[in-house]
């Protein structure tokens, strides 16, 4: 029992620092998934501006 103990003794800091890099791993990838998500969203935004602005500037001087 106390050779289990040991062997357990000595894993856990080894669970510990693998639990600390899996958290900060997933913590970079939902933030630059997040990052990504708002970046689109944002050009989508100007594309459609684009769209309107240049909408407006053709039947703009006809009209």
């Amino acid at each position: 029992m106390d050779s289990f103990l040991a062997a357990l003794g000595a894993l856990i800091p080894s669970v510990g620092v693998f639990a600390l890099f899996y958290l900060a791993i997933r913590a970079i990838i939902r933030s630059d998934r997040s990052e990504r998500e708002a970046l689109a969203a944002f050009e989508a935004e100007e594309r459609l501006k684009e769209r309107a602005a240049r909408r407006a500037q053709e039947s703009g001087p006809s009209a």
